[in-house]
């Protein structure tokens, strides 16, 4: 039943209509019927009054209380054909005939007819009566001159025949009024409903815009802003959402904007000082005067601190433009050989970890910038050795189809933590707070320039991490810029 309901409005307003419109038909031929039936049966009442007991007190032989067995002398006189008579005696039907076009009158009744006409009551009104041999009949029944009873009845038929071709009628009437009422109702109903179909279509327009990040242009609002009209109300207020929403974003825009700015000119403004810190620091651990164990330490950890803050500097200055959408280099990269280069460098710096390779034998490439996708490999690699214990296995993999190359790196350590694995790839988020020494430390923008990296060569990183298994996977399109 679910199934066969209507879902859409139009749908359900032109069934509607129809229904209505049925039960309006049904009512009106049903009243039809009923008041036919009732006219055409009070005229046949009146005919009966007026036909009054002649024909059956014409069915005793004139002259004689004995009945005329065959009807020979009975008197048809200005009797419809099917006027119905029977005589009775004591209870007891003596004589029955029914006018036919010719002479024969006579009838065959059943014991069960002869019941029920004894049973018709005597009162000069009409009653109904059914005869198995001749169907339904309106009878009157009156007293005679001698003491019997005189049935006068007329048939049914023609008000049940008029009765049946008014329900034909009226079935075809009210069917062809119902399947052009149904047209035309579905025709007026979708033309009514152009101004929702218009706000629907602007909201699904805004549904299908990328509202996450960047500049959004909102499409034209909704043009039906009747407020008589209940479809103008909704356009009214979906055209004042639309612009408090492209308010917030342009707000949000103009943000993302001074922030991005402001990241790189502070990373510009940084890189001098940094690189000036380092020199410093170098030149003074290169000083030939003995240089006290305590100051070696601190220009030590002066060094590394400025070399890190560095990266950091670089790592920021590379978003910045990332997020400014500079151009990438445009050339053949085998992806093939910077993976070997690159699990190489990780087994130098992790020698403690299971480092495993599953390459095709054909060279895999792709269209991009060489030094951004080898960053996106020293960062996954990074990431795997700097986070898992020592004895993980680390497998990288490299799959390519007609469409797209995939760079997958799996190990079995302890996987993500479930409150920031959705959050990996963010800027600045780092999955362990705790961890001692400078590698512990990282500034958490190593998986966000992998996806940075990743989405402006067209492609997609993504992450499925559980304890014992977390899987990175990078999808490159084979043309990529």
């Amino acid at each position: 039943m679910r199934r066969m309901v209507p879902r859409t409005l139009r749908a359900r307003l032109t069934c509607g209509l129809v229904v209505l419109l049925a039960l309006s038909c049904a009512a009106v031929g049903i009243a039809a019927v009923v008041t036919l039936r009732s006219f055409l049966t009070e005229r046949l009442d009146q005919q009966l009054s007026q036909a009054g007991g002649t024909f059956p007190a014409s069915l005793e032989h004139h002259g004689s209380h004995e009945p005329d067995a065959d009807n020979a002398h009975v008197d048809t006189r200005r009797q419809v054909p099917g006027t119905f008579g029977a005589r009775l005696l004591h209870g007891q039907v003596t004589a029955a005939g029914v006018v036919r076009s010719g002479a024969d009158t006579s009838v065959t009744l059943t014991a069960r007819d002869r019941a029920a006409i004894a049973a018709v009551p005597v009162d000069g009104h009409t009653h109904a009566l059914e005869l198995s041999a001749l169907d339904d009949y309106r009878v009157r029944a009156v007293t005679g001159d001698d003491g019997d009873v005189l049935v006068t009845g007329l048939p049914l038929s023609g008000v049940q025949d008029a009765v049946a071709r008014l329900v034909m009628v009226e079935g075809a009437v009210f069917g062809g009024a119902l399947l052009v009422a149904g047209a035309a109702g579905a025709f007026w109903v979708r033309w009514s409903l152009r101004p929702l179909r218009r706000v629907a279509a602007t909201a699904a327009s805004v549904t299908a815009l990328p509202l996450a990040s960047g500049e959004v242009a909102l499409p034209d609002r909704v043009p039906d802003t009747d407020p008589r009209t209940e479809v103008g109300q909704v356009g009214i207020a979906l055209n004042r959402m639309l612009g408090h929403v492209e308010n917030a974003l342009g707000k949000r825009h103009a943000g993302e904007e001074r922030l991005r700015r402001f990241a790189a000119d502070a990373s510009h403004e940084l890189r001098t000082p940094v690189a000036s810190i380092r020199g410093h620091a170098e030149l003074a651990r290169l000083h030939p005067e003995p240089v006290p164990p305590g100051v070696s330490r601190a220009l030590e950890r002066i060094a590394a601190e400025s070399a890190r803050m560095g990266g950091m500097v670089d790592d920021l200055m590379l978003l910045a433009r990332l997020d400014a959408g500079r151009p990438l280099a445009r050339e053949q990269v085998d992806l093939t050989l910077l993976v070997l280069d690159a699990v190489d460098d990780a087994r130098a710096a992790g020698p403690g970890h299971r480092w495993v390779l599953d390459l095709p034998e054909a060279p895999v490439t792709v269209t991009g910038d060489a030094l951004r996708l080898q960053q996106i490999l020293g960062n996954l690699l990074a990431n795997a050795r700097l986070h898992t214990p020592a004895g993980t296995r680390v497998t990288v993999r490299l799959r390519q189809d007609q469409a797209a190359s995939r760079l997958v790196v799996e190990d079995d350590g302890p996987g993500i933590p479930a409150d920031i694995r959705d959050t990996v790839f963010e800027r600045f988020a780092r999955a362990d707070h705790t961890r001692p020494g400078p590698e512990g430390r990282g500034a958490g923008l190593g998986l966000a320039i992998v996806t940075a990296v990743a989405t402006a060569h067209g492609g997609t990183a993504e992450v499925r991490s559980r304890p014992g298994a977390t899987e990175f996977t990078v999808t490159l399109p084979r043309s990529v810029l």
